[in-house]
């Protein structure tokens, strides 16, 4: 058998595993990390565990911390009602304001995770609050990223527009802007239809029904947040009796505007220097937000008070352990084995749908710029043959690459899954896993149908 192959049936093994048992995937991921790299690739300890992603880990852990003493202290409270006065009350317009504020950032040459990482636990906390479907929410979040990723000066933009000018192939970065722009656009109308946004239509926070916010702890009547459990992929909402609470009960929008405190402020300051180090300066923002988090901690000790408790560690674990088992992966040259059999089978129009799925299923676990640099070398030979549209065949490869950082073992997606509130965490996950396989089993055929099959008629 091909060491190639045998992490590919591993982690075969890990998804029927986790799938069919009470086991967090990131524990079999070190474990099978550590058996395949040392038994079949020949890789020692330190070798493994370099495939840790310490990077991501910070991220993760830093800002779950940082928003976990937002919370505590009212401050994401405050920037959701001012988002909501923003968008005039209208609760269908809240999914498309975090779409467009995703894509905003991206565009201009901000990270997706960056971004992601700032965005997604405000949009979450929405969600929560006015009962908006959290996947619907979540992954508005990421495809807003993705539309504007592929911007002239954005990263994954710039390396594309690299790669095809350096390889002397025809390429419109334009075209490729706009290909991801409207592709991810279309996704978000679905998403919005098929996953309760029609239901938010005429919907306001001003409504008399209990899902507008009405003091700083997110609740009705001063009762906990209500409990949003996902199945399938729609909501239930369950209420204590102490939070059903009638309309005539239920104080006027105005009743809820309270003084900022000095803990708010100093935590809006941290959240505006978060994005200016993380965004414009391009600092490490695990580092920025930790650093801020700490900050806030020592400033206000009583509002960091249970916040670690509050970090998904358990997404940690699933991260951590998925993407060390990755690196395995990646030292064994999987990828690279792979995508040299489908690049030499000859048939141009199979191998560029074929080099899409392996973009798209790889990039759900890996790094999408680093598979982008990947696939699209080894689709040069047959688009310089002009066989078929090297335009298209671009944008379609760069399109399934990414549209699958829905996925929770990707930066984005993890992120989404990390913040999530008032959701059952476990049942969140397989939601979100349930929704990227879709995208890696749709998308890429998609993207291929629409814009690389016009090129070869």
């Amino acid at each position: 058998m091909p060491t190639e192959l045998i992490p590919i049936l591993a982690l075969a093994v890990m998804f029927i595993a986790a799938t069919v048992l009470p086991v967090n995937m990131g524990a079999l991921g070190f474990v099978a990390a550590f058996f395949v790299g040392t038994v079949a690739v020949g890789m020692d300890a330190d070798q493994i565990i370099g495939g840790f992603p310490s990077s991501l880990f910070l991220t993760l852990v830093g800002i779950t911390y940082l928003f976990a003493i937002a919370q505590n202290n009212g401050t994401v409270d405050l920037l959701v009602r001012g988002a909501v006065r923003l968008v005039g009350g209208r609760v269908a317009l809240i999914p498309w304001v975090m779409f467009g504020i995703t894509g905003v950032l991206t565009s201009i040459g901000a990270l997706g995770p960056a971004a992601v990482a700032i965005v997604a636990p405000i949009a979450l906390g929405f969600a929560a609050r006015y009962k908006i479907n959290a996947l619907l929410m979540g992954m508005m979040v990421v495809h807003g990223a993705q539309a504007g990723g592929f911007s002239p000066i954005s990263i994954y933009g710039v390396t594309v527009n690299n790669i095809a000018s350096k390889a002397g192939l025809e390429n419109s970065p334009l075209t490729l802007f706009l290909g991801s722009l409207l592709f991810n656009a279309a996704i978000g109308v679905l998403l919005f239809v098929f996953l309760g946004g029609r239901s938010l239509i005429g919907r306001s926070v001003h409504d008399e029904d209990g899902t507008r916010p009405v003091d700083d702890t997110g609740s009705v009547g001063g009762g906990k947040t209500p409990t949003t459990v996902m199945r399938g992929f729609g909501t239930t909402t369950t209420k204590s009796p102490s939070q059903a609470v009638t309309a005539e009960k239920a104080p006027p929008l105005a009743t809820a505007v309270k003084a900022i405190t000095f803990e708010q402020i100093l935590t809006l300051v941290g959240l505006v220097s978060l994005a200016v180090f993380s965004l414009i300066l391009d600092l490490d923002v695990g580092f920025v937000s930790m650093t801020v988090a700490v900050i806030l901690a020592l400033a206000s000790p009583k509002a960091q008070k249970g916040a670690i408790n509050q970090i998904s560690w358990s997404t940690v674990l699933l991260i951590g352990g998925v993407l060390t088992f990755v690196g395995v992966l990646q030292e064994a040259g999987t990828v690279e084995w792979v995508g040299n059999g489908v690049a030499g089978l000859g048939v141009p129009l199979l191998v560029a749908l074929l080099l899409c799925y392996i973009g798209a299923i790889v990039s759900a676990f890996a790094s999408s710029t680093a598979i982008l640099g990947v696939t699209i070398p080894l689709a040069v030979p047959f688009l310089l043959a002009g066989d078929v549209g090297a335009i298209g065949v671009i944008v379609a490869l760069s399109i399934a690459s990414t549209i699958v950082d829905v996925s929770p073992f990707s930066t984005n997606g993890a992120l989404v899954l990390a913040n999530a509130q008032g959701v059952d965490r476990d049942v969140f996950y397989k939601q979100i896993l349930k929704y990227s396989a879709l995208v890696v089993v749709i998308g890429p055929a998609i993207a291929w149908a629409i814009l690389v099959v016009p090129g070869w008629l």
